[in-house]
């Protein structure tokens, strides 16, 4: 099976699985892995922010995020489609007591400036206020595009100006930094807080990270506790994602994987591929007669994995484990299984 269902389905190498057997450990929930409070430093460096935390995973960053930010009844800004808003289960809602405010971020899943002043909702006797704004990039349902930093700098000034504080769901944002050329801090020059993950692109199995400035970050460790975050020695899952910081640049070929295929599967009688900006693939197959659902069975018969992101749409997603000869294949295959 050639697996395009994400890039969480690595599997860490040799060196990392030797990073995790052989890292120094300690309680880190007093403070005291080692492992743990170098990967926070050298994350935190990573995207140019004065602290950071390990979290298990990237909704509860974004979660944790939203928590610290906000006060409880908040309405918080988000695009339409958006992680936080898709796929976190309502956590804003249920872990925050948050009300939810959505704007379209059109084709690129980036509100603009003037959406963001007219979306704003100053507090009164009636009214909550708006707390927050997250943003998203790459955007994941928009097919992994990856905005330019100044279009962030752009929509975070004009929240700032309302005094409205802004995180960054940068889930895969070192993607979107090697789309721009450009480093990954400067991705997040103008955000407050970002999440990014350790287990996509980057390689590692497990992690993600949460950078700001160190008050933030000292209260969102609080509330990391509240959540159940709260882990003890786990340099053994830090010491990979060390690694991972290491796998920046690497990207690249993920994102020169994603372009043949996209290519490859354009020539598919049938299929309407979306051009990729990063590793995420978008085809419709409206055209071929298909339903996403029936095509992703029969590219699961041929031997390819994808999933289902509209009912017309499937996503493949290109990642460390996939070469130039596995695109050819899945191509190949799904070509045949499309076809017959």
């Amino acid at each position: 099976m050639i697996d395009l269902r994400s890039d969480t389905v690595t599997k860490p190498d040799d060196a990392m699985r030797e990073a995790a057997r052989d890292a120094e450990v300690g309680d880190d929930v007093y403070g005291e892995d080692p492992t743990v409070n170098e990967l926070e430093a050298r994350a935190a460096d990573l995207v140019g922010f004065e602290d950071a935390l390990y979290v298990p995973t990237g909704t509860m960053g974004n979660q944790v995020a939203v928590r610290t930010h906000t006060d409880r009844g908040q309405e918080v800004l988000t695009e339409r489609e958006s992680h936080v808003v898709k796929w976190e289960l309502g956590g804003m809602a249920q872990l925050a007591n948050l009300q939810v405010r959505t704007v379209d971020g059109g084709p690129r899943g980036i509100p603009t400036p003037e959406q963001v002043r007219e979306e704003y909702v100053e507090e009164d006797l009636h009214r909550p206020g708006t707390g927050l704004l997250t943003l998203e990039n790459t955007h994941n349902s928009k097919g992994g595009v990856a905005a330019a930093p100044e279009k962030v700098d752009a929509v975070a000034e004009a929240a700032h100006d309302l005094g409205v504080p802004v995180h960054l769901d940068g889930a895969r944002v070192c993607n979107a930094a090697v789309a721009n050329d450009v480093p990954p801090a400067r991705m997040t020059e103008c955000v407050d807080s970002v999440m990014f993950c350790l287990s996509k692109g980057l390689g590692a199995p497990v992690g993600s990270i949460l950078a700001g400035d160190a008050e933030f970050v000292e209260r969102a460790r609080r509330n990391r506790k509240l959540f159940g975050g709260g882990m003890r020695q786990a340099g053994v899952i830090a010491g990979p994602g060390l690694l991972a910081l290491e796998n920046v640049e690497r990207l690249a070929d993920d994102h020169e994987s994603a372009r043949e295929l996209a290519e490859r599967l354009g020539e598919v009688e049938g299929l309407d591929v979306q051009e990729p900006e990063t590793n995420i693939v978008l085809v419709n197959t409206e055209g071929a007669g298909l339903t996403a659902e029936e095509f992703l069975g029969a590219c699961e018969d041929a031997g390819v994995a994808g999933v289902e992101f509209d009912t017309h749409v499937a996503r493949f997603c290109t990642h460390w484990d996939v070469d130039g000869e596995d695109v050819a294949e899945a191509a190949e295959r799904v070509r045949e299984a499309v076809e017959n």
